[in-house]
């Protein structure tokens, strides 16, 4: 797997569109080229690039929230979409997950951050992030049985 692909994943957790996925992306390059004097240690310029990415992430659905729309379905509703059919049943109890929970379940399982990795990324706790792992883990599991029983 890619970086580019990593990214893109990432991005993709936390925003609805491709386009803003790569609008993300994109800024997060830019962002990153103009400030690289503080990456301190290259060793961890991956894990500063994905802050970078969240932060623009975060930006771009913040300037989503203030938009106007003209009709009430036209707003996005911010939920990762996923067309794998093999694994629909897991993307959709995904898609059912809170924001913050979707992220570092992405984090985690996807992408193969340590839970110290995604409490310095997405500037939380450690123990902020077990509960949002367990409690993700725990409706992951809900909605699964719920789906398989339906």
């Amino acid at each position: 797997m890619t970086e580019q692909e990593c990214f893109y994943r990432i991005a993709k957790t936390m925003l609805y569109e491709d386009a803003d996925c790569s609008d993300a992306i994109s800024e997060a390059i830019v962002k990153a080229f103009d400030s690289i004097n503080t990456l301190r240690k290259p060793k961890y310029a991956k894990t500063w690039f994905v802050r970078i990415l969240i932060n623009e992430c975060y930006a771009i659905l913040n300037r989503q929230k203030r938009m106007v729309a003209y009709e009430p379905d036209s707003l996005p509703d911010n939920i990762v979409s996923f067309n794998n059919e093999d694994y629909s049943e897991l993307y959709e109890a995904l898609e059912a997950l809170p924001p913050k929970t979707r992220l570092v379940i992405s984090l985690y399982y996807m992408e193969g951050y340590s839970v110290k990795e995604i409490a310095k990324l997405t500037d939380t706790t450690e123990s902020a992030v077990k509960n949002r792992l367990l409690r993700g883990r725990h409706e992951l599991k809900n909605d699964l049985e719920e789906m398989e029983g339906a």
